[in-house]
């Protein structure tokens, strides 16, 4: 019962913390504050209610159109709300289990009772950030650096020294540094990757067909993951885009000179924050079964 309480409460924090990505998703590109001034709609600048502001439900019950002006709002702010709350209740569901064993371990002595909270925030601000370069990747094609690079400090952060510092101080920690070398590697490798391919596709069309944001998308993905699930993840993302660009050729409405973004480019970052979702939450599994199958 427990394990459900803690998994509804999860979701409902989840669309709380999706209403207000949202909130950074409309702004940021638009150069304004996210804290000022009060939500409004932003076609004819009425304040909204605070009964208009519920999230997900305001959406549904306005039926995705201002109550003034009948403006569209946009389907992104009922599936950004909803993917970041069944994310999070997906992984709090996945793990009840894991600090069910923890408690028990805990009152034994056995670790710390903070080493498990640790990952857990960090995983769901992870999701939460690959949401949000998702849905400005598609809406925008823009993978901010201001997302980007504190993304990547910060997975480095909850990836190393949260393993590291938790269990005994730092300078006693001779394998800290060895850890962190790693991923700093881990992390230039998977950058290296997306600018290998940028050349090779400059040096053969003679143009550019992969942004730099790109690249530091994938950076991102190995500093919080490591390069493996780093890997399935961009493996995951190349697989969706080319089934993406598959189902547009077979479109007819795609093929008549349509000007939509869909038809002259795919936003890649979209397709590597999906991977990145699958491989947070199943990569290891995934990679474990496939070592298995592969013998190794």
């Amino acid at each position: 019962m427990i394990r459900i309480l803690g998994t509804i409460f999860a979701g409902l924090l989840g669309l709380a913390f999706g209403s207000f990505l949202n909130v950074c998703l409309s702004r940021w590109p638009a150069g304004e504050s996210i804290v000022q001034p009060r939500s409004h709609c932003r076609q004819c600048g009425r304040t909204l209610a605070w009964w208009e502001n519920v999230p997900l439900v305001s959406w549904l019950v306005l039926r995705g159109r201002c109550r003034t002006c009948r403006a569209w709002i946009g389907w992104r702010y009922p599936l950004v709300e909803v993917a970041v709350a069944a994310l999070w209740a997906i992984f709090l569901w996945k793990i009840s289990r894991q600090f069910e064993v923890s408690e028990i371990a805990n009152q034994m002595g056995i670790i710390p009772p903070h080493i498990g909270f640790i990952p857990l925030i960090g995983t769901l601000f992870f999701l939460c950030l690959l949401v949000g370069i998702a849905a400005l990747d598609a809406e925008y094609f823009w993978i901010a650096d201001a997302i980007t690079l504190p993304g990547i400090g910060l997975g480095i952060a909850f990836s190393v020294l949260s393993e590291s510092i938790s269990q005994t101080p730092l300078r006693e920690q001779s394998e800290f540094w060895i850890r962190l070398g790693v991923r700093l590697m881990e992390i230039l490798a998977a950058a290296g990757l997306i600018l290998l391919i940028r050349w090779l596709y400059w040096f053969v069309r003679r143009r550019e067909g992969i942004g730099l944001g790109d690249a530091k998308l994938m950076a991102l993905l190995a500093a919080w993951l490591g390069l493996p699930q780093a890997l399935l993840a961009f493996g995951i993302g190349i697989v969706l885009g080319a089934l993406a660009a598959a189902v547009l050729l077979v479109i007819p409405s795609a093929q008549r000179g349509s000007e939509s973004w869909a038809v002259s480019k795919l936003p890649l970052g979209t397709f590597l924050c999906i991977g990145g979702i699958v491989s947070s939450l199943w990569g290891q599994s995934i990679l474990a079964t496939y070592l298995r199958w592969a013998g190794l």
